[in-house]
């Protein structure tokens, strides 16, 4: 099944308001898809990375992170990208989190609207309404499985991220960072499942609507 026919699904039976995004976590910058924007080389600054989440959900743009993309400490400490040793940090600020990803695993992080993604994901992430959450969690729990529920309430790109590491269906408490700098909205809620299990969600989808489900 490729990106554009999830994305068609995906519209069809739940109908996010904004792009899903596919995520993938990358070791290095090499085969990144050429119209792939870094914020510190193509802008001359740097973002935070829910604001990337934001520029490829809303906007339809494909944006990539490395070390030198990301300018908020939570996020690029988080995200193994630079290590604790190497940043001023404020009062209160990466020692929130206590868990991160080992620094230097993953060199660069890549998101874009799934319907034009031309690679193959490692996540996949949705912005939803309780409506439409309703739908994504009635195609795992019909078929007997948990959706598992994070609320750190201090980085959902770290929380995003995790899906990887730690494979489920999971549903994301947004972060104050998102709200601020990604504009989430009090109504959404972040919806993210890793990319091997999304056919059995679209399968679970299809077998509610058909119950009437919608």
């Amino acid at each position: 099944m490729d990106t554009k026919e999830i994305s068609e699904k995906l519209n069809f039976y739940v109908r996010p308001q904004c792009f899903p995004v596919a995520v993938k976590l990358m070791t290095s910058e090499d085969g990144l898809p050429e119209k792939a924007k870094m914020p510190w080389r193509d802008f001359g600054y740097k973002i935070p990375a829910c604001q990337a989440m934001a520029m490829a959900r809303r906007h339809g743009n494909t944006v990539a992170l490395g070390p030198d993309d990301v300018n908020c400490s939570m996020a690029a400490v988080g995200l193994g990208l630079v290590s604790l040793e190497d940043i001023q940090q404020p009062e209160g600020g990466p020692d929130l989190i206590t868990e991160r990803l080992e620094f230097g695993k993953y060199n660069c992080f890549l998101y874009s609207p799934i319907h034009s993604a031309k690679f193959e994901p490692d996540i996949l992430v949705l912005y939803l309404n309780s409506a439409q959450s309703m739908r994504m969690v009635q195609s795992f729990t019909f078929s007997g499985k948990k959706v598992e529920t994070v609320a750190t309430a201090a980085g959902d790109c770290l929380d995003i991220a995790f899906v990887k590491e730690s494979p489920g269906p999971y549903f994301i408490l947004p972060s104050g960072g998102d709200r601020v700098f990604g504009t989430t909205q009090d109504f959404e809620m972040i919806f993210a499942l890793p990319w091997g299990m999304v056919e059995e969600c679209l399968s679970g989808l299809e077998s509610s609507h058909k119950m009437g489900f919608r």
